[in-house]
């Protein structure tokens, strides 16, 4: 069974927010009770103060109702609550008009003074849940101008004096006005957040769209002149070879050692393509990562001396590891190390982006990492293949239930060891992976 902290961690950022957001607003109508209801409930006269405090209780229940859809509404969940809306406005005008209409006689001033609370508590909650389903923000101005001048005349029509009358309109006016501000802030950055993602999700699949139009575009380059002329000099095979020339043999010959070249320049596209460069996928984490909202930071060291391969395979799992942080993580940190020894290569990735399961399938950053494993030419089971190529290794799993790791390891020639070098490659959230994502 999962604990409160495991399921705050499984959630993404915006659904953080969102989660705070929610539980907040869903707060208010308790803190209206205990703080409005409550000194009703021990200062008027019986039979009025259960009455009073199951009506405040009822429209604090029904507040609660109208935040939740406003904010459903907000994430584009459900339409806008306007008969809902409707009704909580009716109910807190007719709770407002009661209470204008028990001050002075029901009690001594210690409990007008509580009714008085209560009048300003209903106003201030009724138009803060209101306004979380408004989408202008002037509308939410206009609410809170309209609540207070329709205190001021309810206050007059009670028979209280002009000058408190002005003074409930006042405070009635910046409690509402307050309490707008601080619902409509609310969902501006509860939208912000999700845009946000959705725009760092958009840059991904950019970045994905940009690298396969230069493959793209590399392969015609390579292969759409080889082509034209194979059409062309076919034809004039086909042409000689019906006026039974012996030069069709020739032009057929040609287009054999074209066709041939051909391949080997798609190859030589390809392999350029697969090939990674160590240093500049590392340059590159820096950049993507800061653009995902990962803090990151590069510390280089000197990577010319190693082999040509070892940095390939390395850069791969650069690239793959990275990729993983990106796609099933929600990771603050992530940290690559890159030790070089005369022995061997040492390369770690590692991220605490891991999510714990719970029962009802969710997908775990370590889970998913293992199902891209199945397949081959990509996930772990990739990388594997490649590091085996230079006769590395690869370990992969979490750590400590927080984090997951990925350590990949290639011995080095004692004829292709470069010399000591004395550093590390540290990256706090490292990313070159995007170009991976298209695989």
């Amino acid at each position: 069974m999962r604990g409160p902290r495991a399921w705050w961690q499984g959630k993404s950022t915006p659904a953080k927010v969102e989660t705070y957001t929610r539980w907040s607003f869903y707060s208010f109508p308790l803190i209206e009770v205990a703080t409005f209801g409550l000194p009703v409930l021990g200062q008027v006269p019986m039979p009025q103060a259960g009455w009073l405090f199951a009506l405040l209780a009822g429209h604090g229940a029904l507040g609660a109702l109208t935040g939740a859809r406003a904010l459903d509404w907000v994430r584009d969940v459900r339409d806008q609550p306007l008969r809902l809306m409707w009704a909580f406005a009716v109910l807190s005008g007719t709770v407002g008009i009661v209470v204008c209409a028990l001050v002075g006689r029901v009690g001594d001033e210690e409990t007008d003074t509580a009714l008085g609370g209560m009048f300003a508590g209903v106003m201030v909650f009724g138009i803060g849940m209101v306004t979380l389903g408004v989408r202008r923000r002037r509308s939410a101005l206009y609410l809170s101008a309209g609540c207070a001048a329709g205190s001021a005349i309810l206050s007059l029509v009670a028979g209280v004096r002009a000058s408190e009358a002005l003074a409930a309109a006042i405070a009635v006016l910046l409690g509402t006005s307050f309490f707008a501000f601080t619902s409509v802030f609310s969902v501006w950055l509860l939208k912000a957040v999700y845009e946000l993602d959705a725009a760092r999700e958009t840059r991904a699949r950019l970045a994905v769209a940009e690298e396969r139009l230069r493959f793209g575009r590399d392969l015609h380059d390579v292969i759409g002149r080889s082509l034209a002329v194979i059409a062309l000099k076919s034809e004039l095979a086909v042409q000689l070879a019906r006026r039974e020339r012996p030069e069709a043999v020739d032009q057929m010959i040609e287009v054999q050692r074209i066709a041939q070249e051909s391949q080997r320049e798609v190859r030589d596209v390809v392999r350029g393509y697969r090939e990674a460069d160590l240093g500049v996928e590392l340059a590159g984490a820096q950049g993507v990562l800061e653009a995902a909202g990962i803090v990151c930071s590069v510390d280089r060291a000197d990577t010319a001396g190693l082999p040509g391969e070892v940095q390939s395979a390395l850069a791969w799992v650069v690239r793959e590891g990275t990729t993983n942080v990106l796609r099933h993580g929600n990771a603050g940190q992530c940290t690559v190390v890159l030790k070089v020894t005369e022995g061997q290569v040492v390369l770690t990735v590692e991220n605490d982006g891991i999510r714990a399961a719970d029962g009802h399938g969710e997908r775990t950053a370590a889970g998913a990492v293992a199902e891209r494993s199945a397949g081959a030419g990509s996930g772990l089971a990739g990388l594997r293949e490649r590091l085996a190529i230079v006769d590395g290794t690869l370990e992969a799993g979490p750590v400590g239930g927080e984090a997951f790791r990925v350590v990949a390891r290639v011995p080095l020639a004692p004829e292709a060891a470069p010399g000591p070098v004395g550093g590390s490659i540290a990256v706090t959230s490292a990313a070159g992976a995007v170009r991976e994502v298209a695989s």
